[in-house]
């Protein structure tokens, strides 16, 4: 066995050991907000640059992409950020009528919720005295019994995370990296050709660090990510500059 695998086996032997465990356990149940501000910052550099690529195309002038890009920003932003509000105060809202229905059942009928516990982990493997004495250490704490019903039958999270700061994280991460295509209009506004070159340089880059931050919370391939945010996103913006430039050859031929 080389050095570099008995380094990893060290390393995994680590990772393993009971007060490294304790506390990974722990950590996971910490909401992650990194997610929500990669996802924001994706649906804004495409949606900012989409609206820069479509004016452009549209043969407008720099201002006009400027000026739509920006009301996009923060239009777009909030309306993402409320989405996400909602979503996440509806898993709030799913775990607490889950747990008043579940504390109900156990109070009313505490013999079939019992016999619930014993099927799900009989399912699991389990059986004889093995799966009795599962069945009798969950059930002799109401939440103990409570929290395995909400996992198991439901499926839920027993932490929600902030709607606040979910919404909050979305529409920060959706406005710094959605403006990141509208920078160059900023300061060369009157070279709407050399404004959008690099305002393409600039997406590109907003989309392959995108890429990879998303592969590094994913726990995938980085370069993978990258460079498949970056394909994705360029045709989403070539799509956008397509028709807008279709249109105005339709306009300026006297069809529209």
């Amino acid at each position: 066995m080389d050095k570099d695998n008995q380094r990893w086996i060290d390393e995994l032997a680590a990772m393993h050991h009971p007060e490294a465990i304790a506390r990974r356990l722990e950590q996971q149940n910490d909401r992650d907000y990194l997610a929500d501000a990669v996802l924001g910052g994706i649906d804004g550099c495409v949606t900012t640059f989409a609206i820069v690529a479509g004016t452009m195309g549209g043969g407008f002038d720099p201002l006009v992409a400027l000026a739509l890009g920006l009301s996009n920003l923060i239009a777009d932003g909030f309306s993402m950020a409320i989405s996400n509000y909602q979503a996440t105060k509806s898993v709030h809202t799913r775990v607490q009528q889950a747990r008043k229905q579940e504390e109900e059942h156990i109070e009313l009928i505490p013999e079939g919720e019992r016999e619930e516990i014993r099927q799900m982990y009989k399912q699991k493997g389990f059986s004889g005295e093995t799966l009795e004495e599962i069945v009798k250490v969950i059930t002799s704490d109401n939440k103990i019994w409570v929290d395995t019903m909400l996992q198991e039958e439901y499926g839920l999270p027993l932490q929600a995370p902030s709607p606040l700061r979910s919404a909050w994280v979305t529409f920060v991460s959706f406005c710094i990296v959605g403006l990141m295509p509208l920078l160059p209009f900023f300061f060369l506004i009157q070279e709407a050709t050399l404004s959008f070159k690099l305002s393409c340089l600039c997406t590109a880059m907003a989309f392959v660090g995108i890429g990879v931050a998303k592969g590094w919370v994913l726990k995938t391939s980085m370069i993978i990510e990258g460079f498949e945010m970056l394909i994705f996103g360029s045709m989403a913006a070539s799509m956008a500059y397509a028709v807008s430039y279709w249109v105005a050859m339709i306009a300026g031929n006297g069809v529209l």
